[in-house]
């Protein structure tokens, strides 16, 4: 699937790091979910959500890890193996990965999703920042996490 243009690609991404931050377009859910919903906790249709994840994989070219986003601290470190269908939720507010092929991912309604890379692309991070992730330090925590990764 080629990407809505509604989706926007920093100036920044390309090379060794990719990003990509999806809309609500270019999804199949219906109704208050309409259309690209990501999220599973919120009582859209499974196989509709599967399906929007399907396709927001193919249009980042990455396999996304989705996280149980709890608006804490805790940065996990993810790899190929989180990316499996069967593959546990984490429980966290970011992610951090040195592996190529692997997106770390966030969600955000009213929150901020923030992005590192390190130098030369050694590994990437994201961060689901709302005001209590920040008050607990989840960008600090990142930062830290991918600085050991990397």
């Amino acid at each position: 699937m080629s990407r809505p243009a509604s989706w926007p690609v920093p100036p920044w991404a390309g090379g060794r790091v990719g990003a990509l931050m999806s809309t609500r377009e270019g999804g199949l859910s219906d109704g208050p979910f309409a259309t690209m919903n990501l999220g599973t906790a919120v009582g859209d249709a499974p196989e509709r959500v599967a399906a929007n994840r399907a396709r927001f994989a193919a249009a980042c070219g990455a396999a996304p890890v989705f996280l149980r986003q709890v608006h804490g601290a805790r940065v996990v470190r993810i790899g190929t193996g989180d990316a499996r269908p069967e593959a546990p939720l984490h429980e966290a507010d970011a992610s951090v990965t040195t592996e190529p092929g692997v997106a770390c991912t966030v969600q955000v309604a009213d929150c901020l999703p923030v992005l590192f890379a390190a130098p030369g692309g050694r590994g990437v991070a994201a961060a689901h920042a709302g005001w209590r992730g920040l008050a607990a330090g989840v960008l600090e925590a990142t930062v830290a996490r991918l600085c050991e990764a990397a």
